[in-house]
């Protein structure tokens, strides 16, 4: 074979053939700035995007680098105009950057004064840039520092943001280093986050953000709200941060639906945060309860509309993102990019397997044949329910089944997002089941007894996707989910992914039926799988025994 596995078209998509023997290095050294949109078994194909690449810019990427990525795995000659379009692209991060002046306060200053002069006239910008001070910088209005961010964005120039950010009230915090050290990558992602000062840190679920999370406070040593998921990632920050910085409980607060806790460190849910009472928002004096000094977005992809709206006034506040994926359902990743900050960290979750932190994992599709009266059913279901109908046929019930039997002995987690099919498998498989309703104080004891091993298969619904600390589940079998949610199938792959005592491979299995949507939604989720360099199988469920 001569070449190499990479096409590289002018329309700027990048075909990656998955069977070459440079595959795996091609696809390592494109991800930083190339989005997977397509991952068939034998082609896979990326797009290059502004945003992409300029996320990629803001990580530490030069132009220089991604060019040489395409001219090093192209298989034919790379289109010259492509290359100048990325260079130009991401030359373009950076020419206008917001700073303190010591006379006017916030400005934008312009690297390129036509630049500077183009943006300015802009009727996107009204209201948000006062009058110039020279040829090469123009006064902005301290309460639109987020807003502008986002409207240059649109415009297609980015600004750096080196206006600074203020101390907030002081607080000391330092790490208990008694029994454990940062591993050399959650080392990086803290000390890339401090250089930029606000931004986001893309690491795999299980290898360890909430620390990154820690080390960044206690660099920061201020005051910190965290905004979370949900209340068990509340209970887990904070048993994370007592064992792991000098903090004790008595200086964590917590502020969610059960209490209402304003502390040094105050830990808030995304739920409680956007509650609204007849039209407005109750709780957002918490973003002005203590001057905070930092602001940690756990699970920044899930981050609800509202709150960016309130980070837009935020941005004198250093902003740390976490998350194991940038995909968002909604599209909104440019709000993260202007809002939270650029992406200044990501470690591809192959390199931390291969490191030994994660698992290595055995990814398979089993495709389950309907019945006759299931095919009727599906065919006769309007539209809008297709997928719940394909999703939830009790032909998958069999497959679940053998799947357990499979695993005898390991922790097995079963995920899915419908109650009436969980509660239906909680039945047949004599496991207890996980939902929203479940206590918190039960939901815990559960997680105890499965994290110990006297539990040994448990259900959970759409709360299993989110900030639970299964360290010893080896095996995750979905039966249904969110449609073809990307960051869905990252938070499940997580659940399976903490490194196993000795050494065994992780198995994650998705049920789903052939011939309905519920195949093409799978597709859509398994492009994840391939971003991170996983390969998936598909089996026939009657080969299960």
């Amino acid at each position: 074979m001569t070449g190499g596995p990479l096409i590289v078209q002018s329309d700027k998509t990048l075909l990656l053939e998955t069977d070459h023997p440079q595959a795996s290095a091609c696809r390592m050294a494109i991800a930083p700035f190339a989005e997977l949109e397509r991952a068939p078994e034998h082609i896979h194909t990326y797009r290059l995007t502004p945003l992409g690449l300029w996320n990629a810019r803001a990580a530490g990427h030069d132009a220089e680098a991604v060019v040489d990525a395409l001219l090093t795995y192209a298989r034919f000659p790379v289109p010259h105009a492509l290359l100048l379009d990325v260079t130009e692209t991401m030359d373009r991060y950076g020419r206008l950057r917001l700073e303190k002046h010591p006379a006017h306060g916030l400005v934008l200053h312009g690297l390129d004064k036509a630049v500077l002069t183009e943006v300015s006239r802009s009727r996107k910008l009204t209201g948000m840039l006062g009058t110039a001070v020279d040829d090469e910088t123009v006064i902005v209005h301290a309460s639109e520092r987020g807003r502008l961010k986002q409207a240059l964005l649109k415009l297609g120039w980015p600004a750096e943001d080196h206006a600074g950010y203020v101390d907030g009230e002081s607080h000391p915090i330092k790490l208990s280093l008694d029994d454990w050290n940062l591993r050399a990558y959650q080392q990086e992602a803290v000390d890339a986050f401090w250089a930029g000062g606000s931004g986001v840190v893309v690491l795999p679920c299980g290898a360890g953000k909430t620390l990154v999370g820690a080390a960044a406070m206690a660099q920061a040593a201020t005051t910190t709200l965290i905004l979370v998921t949900n209340s068990v990632s509340v209970h887990q920050w904070r048993k994370e941060l007592v064992a792991r910085t000098s903090l004790t409980e008595d200086e964590i607060g917590e502020y969610s639906g059960e209490r209402k806790e304003i502390r040094p460190i105050t830990i808030a849910t995304y739920q409680v945060m956007t509650a609204r009472s007849k039209g407005a928002f109750r709780h957002l004096d918490l973003f002005n309860a203590r001057d905070w000094g930092l602001v940690v977005y756990d699970e920044v992809h899930l981050l609800p509309a509202p709150i960016f709206r309130f980070s837009a006034d935020l941005q004198a506040r250093r902003r740390l993102g976490l998350t194991a994926t940038l995909v968002r359902e909604d599209g909104r990743e440019a709000d993260v990019f202007s809002l939270i900050g650029p992406k200044r960290y990501d470690a591809p979750w192959r390199d931390i397997e291969a490191q030994g932190w994660i698992a290595p994992a055995d990814c398979v599709e089993v495709r389950v044949t309907l019945t006759q009266d299931e095919r009727m059913a599906y065919a006769m279901s309007e539209e809008s329910d297709r997928y719940r109908a394909a999703a939830t046929m009790e032909s998958k019930y069999p497959s679940v089944e053998a799947l357990v039997r499979r695993h005898e002995g390991e922790q097995v987690l079963v995920i899915g997002a419908f109650l009436d099919q969980l509660e239906a498998l909680s039945r047949r498989l004599d496991a207890p089941l996980i939902q929203g309703s479940t206590r918190t104080a039960q939901r815990e004891e559960l997680f105890d007894e499965f994290r110990s091993g006297r539990l040994k298969t448990l259900i959970v619904s759409r709360v299993g996707n989110f900030s639970i600390d299964l360290p010893e589940a080896a095996v995750a079998i979905q039966v249904s989910g969110s449609f073809g949610s990307r960051q869905e199938e990252a938070q499940r792959l997580g659940r399976v992914l903490r490194p196993k005592a000795d050494g065994r491979t992780a198995h994650f299995y998705t049920v789903v039926s052939r011939d309905t949507v519920d195949t093409d939604y799978a597709a859509h989720r398994q492009r994840f799988l391939a971003e991170q360099g996983y390969g998936y199988t598909i089996v026939d469920s009657e080969d299960l025994g």
